[in-house]
């Protein structure tokens, strides 16, 4: 067995590798980004014959490790407040320029989560939105694990600030993290561990998610799980880790359990990748792997029992997703192009490659890709690159989704057709698959760097090669400040509380249009008044016709008057209505307890929207900047 393969035959080096040193030595990079100790540093100062006050200048302000960190933390963080800068010029007023409902749907869960802290509500149900039903919220990504510290910015400055904190923070905290455990656990050259920390953090596939996901792009308690897994293979304190692995599993279940699930996933084709290469490996790894996964899954599954229960039988729990997600895949064609929100991205070649703009979760340009292969083959005689090869392919197929398509041709049937149906995996977006595979090419280019280092060549040659490599693979997919516009800001009919005066806490504010997919505008009233006021309809993912146990879709029950509001709000026409209709709007009024209707004035197509609400319940009166239908007389008569 060659060197290369004796060390990685073996997961990436942990806190339980016997061979690391009992002290720690005080590091830092040379040139060439190679790790040597300070002592070395300063008897190379001294011994050159440089003065003693130069000596003395080089200790004080040399590249300790932990400058190094900080350095690289904060040049992370600069970066994210870079690409979330249009955002940050307004947070209230701007959002993501193609769709607008995400980040509504987020700012409803942080106001829910000042709800949980405050006022001591259910976390894991409202009936906030899409009275009288409710919503479930383990079903529906409430982001608990992120909203709730994050309360008194939520109190202090709103849910949209907060929205971009997290936007922010996620991006750097993920790009840190990785950087972390890679620097400490699988690279000694801090050059690699940053380039994996970055792509894991600022890859196509994050910014993509970035303007609208924050709960999928928050991914920094995945390297320390991934990390806990390669421990708990050769633990020798297999309960004490199982714990700590539970406890990292139950916050990230409170902050996306399809990340969670993937990386699950991932961690078991690995280990069965190295396995297979390398049989003996097992014979040490069961026992405390066996034991620490047993009291992972005891520990975890007894926190989150009662919220899974909620989330799979609960009120409004639903069983598979929406059929308008769940055929999501990537086109092969994406894995060679640029992502949109980079350099080198364009939107208009971009189409038909993704399922949207919003699920890019590829595109890693045809430098970067090829380079990846290159390094597979470069590395082949390793059982760790192997097995990263292993794991990314397998995730790169399951993202083509259920049809396997090359430049939007249909090739063939992709796997996932059978597997769509199986449970848990029932609920996944396919395309996401791709984030994994995103990870492992990080990790790839990382083991690159460090293996560089071997090769028979001259320090400025390597150097440049290094530089050139990285350049060539990394440039065309750097990120751009992610595109946004303008929004309706919230009435002040809202912000001053003039609402107050008609809503009762039994009653409903009915936002015209209802709320629903395409039109979340109401989401955003009540989340800036910390969700004071029910409302019907919104968007959310809930059973069918409100049956528990049905197939997902994207609303409540379907509504008369919120499909007859969204056609007049699209089409801007005014329709003349019938008697029928006329009762069976005040019968769905009467339904949601509605109080008033509220019409925005600068809403667009706001005059044919007043003319056919006032054909179903009499004259609007304008108060402040919105029109007003004050609707309790109607709605507290019975039917």
């Amino acid at each position: 067995m060659t060197p290369a393969e004796t060390r990685a035959a073996i997961p990436p080096k942990t806190d339980v590798t016997p061979d690391l040193p009992a002290e720690p030595i005080t590091e830092r990079e040379d040139g060439q980004g190679s790790v040597v100790s300070d002592s070395t540093v300063d008897s190379e100062a001294v011994g050159g014959g440089s003065d003693q006050a130069d000596a003395t200048l080089k200790r004080r302000f040399r590249w300790t490790p932990r400058r190094v960190d900080l350095a690289v933390f904060g040049g992370f963080l600069l970066v994210a407040v870079w690409v979330t800068s249009q955002i940050w010029a307004d947070p209230a007023g701007r959002v993501a320029s193609l769709y607008s409902s995400d980040p509504a749907q987020v700012q409803f869960f942080l106001a829910h989560s000042v709800r949980v802290v405050l006022h001591g509500e259910f976390p894991f149900f409202t009936e906030q939105f899409n009275y009288p039903d409710g919503v479930n919220l383990m079903a529906n990504t409430a982001i608990l694990a992120l909203g709730i510290p994050m309360v008194p910015v939520t109190l202090l400055f709103g849910p949209a600030v907060t929205f971009v904190v997290l936007v922010t923070l996620a991006l750097a905290g993920t790009a840190s993290a990785w950087y972390h455990v890679l620097s400490r656990h699988v690279v000694s050259n801090r050059l690699a561990a940053v380039v994996g920390g970055w792509f894991c953090g600022f890859s196509p596939a994050m910014l993509s998610h970035a303007s609208w996901h924050p709960n999928i792009i928050s991914q920094f308690l995945l390297p320390f799980i991934v990390w806990r897994v390669m421990v708990i293979t050769r633990s020798t304190r297999p309960y004490r880790d199982g714990a700590l692995l539970a406890l990292l599993v139950t916050a990230q279940a409170f902050i996306n359990e399809e990340i969670l699930l993937f990386t699950a996933m991932g961690c078991g084709i690995f280990l069965i990748a190295v396995v297979v290469q390398r049989p003996a490996l097992w014979s040490a790894a069961w026992r405390p792997l066996g034991k620490a996964v047993a009291t992972c899954t005891v520990i975890a599954g007894a926190l989150l029992a009662y919220p899974l229960y909620i989330q799979f039988a609960g009120p409004m729990a639903y069983h598979g997703l929406s059929d308008a997600v769940r055929d999501y895949g990537n086109d092969i064609a994406a894995y060679l192009a640029p992502g949109s929100p980079t350099i080198g991205g364009n939107q208009r070649a971009n189409v038909n490659l993704a399922p949207n703009y919003s699920e890019e979760n590829a595109f890693f340009g045809w430098s970067l890709a090829l380079i990846a292969v290159g390094i597979v083959l470069w590395l082949r005689r390793e059982v760790l690159v192997r097995a990263l090869a292993a794991t990314a392919g397998f995730y790169a197929v399951l993202s083509l989704g259920e049809r396997i398509t090359w430049w939007d041709r249909e090739l063939m049937v992709g796997p996932w057709e059978w597997l769509v149906r199986l449970p848990l995996l029932d609920a996944v977006v396919p395309t996401r698959f791709g984030m994994i595979t995103s990870v492992v090419v990080a990790i790839l280019l990382a083991l690159a760097i460090e293996r560089s280092r071997s090769l028979p060549l001259d320090p400025r040659t390597l150097r440049t090669l290094t530089a050139g490599g990285l350049v060539l693979a990394l440039l065309p997919i750097a990120p751009m400040p992610l595109p946004m516009t303008t929004r309706p800001p919230v009435p002040e009919f809202i912000t001053s509380d003039r609402w107050r005066a008609y809503v009762g806490p039994d009653q409903t504010l009915v936002p015209i249009p209802v709320p629903n997919m395409g039109n979340t505008h109401g989401m955003r009233w009540a989340a800036a008044t910390n969700l004071d006021f029910k409302m019907p309809g919104g968007y959310f993912l809930a059973p069918r016709n409100g049956n528990t146990g049905d197939p997902g879709r994207f609303g409540g029950r379907p509504s008369g008057i919120g499909r007859l509001l969204e056609e007049v709000a699209t089409t801007g026409r005014t329709p003349e209505l019938n008697d029928r209709q006329r009762r069976r709007s005040l019968d769905e009024l009467r339904h949601w307890r509605a109080a008033v209707l509220v019409l925005p004035v600068s809403q667009p197509h706001s005059e044919p929207l007043r003319q056919t609400v006032e054909q179903l319940v009499g004259p609007a009166r304008q108060e402040l900047d919105v029109w007003v239908w004050d609707v309790r007389a109607l709605t507290d008569r019975t039917a």
